[in-house]
């Protein structure tokens, strides 16, 4: 009885943190609508660059992107951050999958240097990579 009580809890908490910080936004989002900045983002030499795959609609990518924002507020001035809306733009997903070669997921995110993949994860190990 006990597991069932902390798996409870686990998402309480999950839907309680969305709800806190649902309107706080201020990191420093680009907003990714349609393909044409990844020709620009596979070009860049000089700046790492992160691309964070997101579902409005899912619980888990809205717990994942609060803790991703907290964790790289310090970054912002270092690392271009992408946001794809999934539920939106789906072509664009696609579109991502297809030039990385990255099966698709969601929450997903993609860390890029120098145009090329760095690395990549979805779901709660997006919170295990670390980006410099």
């Amino acid at each position: 009885m006990s597991q069932f009580n902390n798996r409870s809890m686990g998402l309480f908490d999950i839907f309680s943190e969305i709800k806190q910080n649902s309107g706080k936004n201020d990191f420093p989002w680009i907003s990714l609508n349609d393909v044409t900045p990844l020709d620009e983002i596979q070009q860049t030499n000089d700046k790492t660059t992160v691309i964070f795959k997101h579902s409005s609609r899912c619980g888990i990518s809205s717990s994942v992107l609060s803790r991703f924002e907290k964790k790289y507020q310090d970054k912002v001035d270092r690392i271009e951050f992408y946001l794809l809306d999934l539920l939106n733009y789906r072509a664009v997903s696609s579109e991502i999958a297809e030039r990385f070669q990255i099966t698709h997921q969601s929450p997903q995110i993609i860390v890029l240097e120098n145009g090329k993949v760095k690395t990549h994860a979805s779901h709660y190990d997006i919170l295990e990579i670390t980006i410099n």
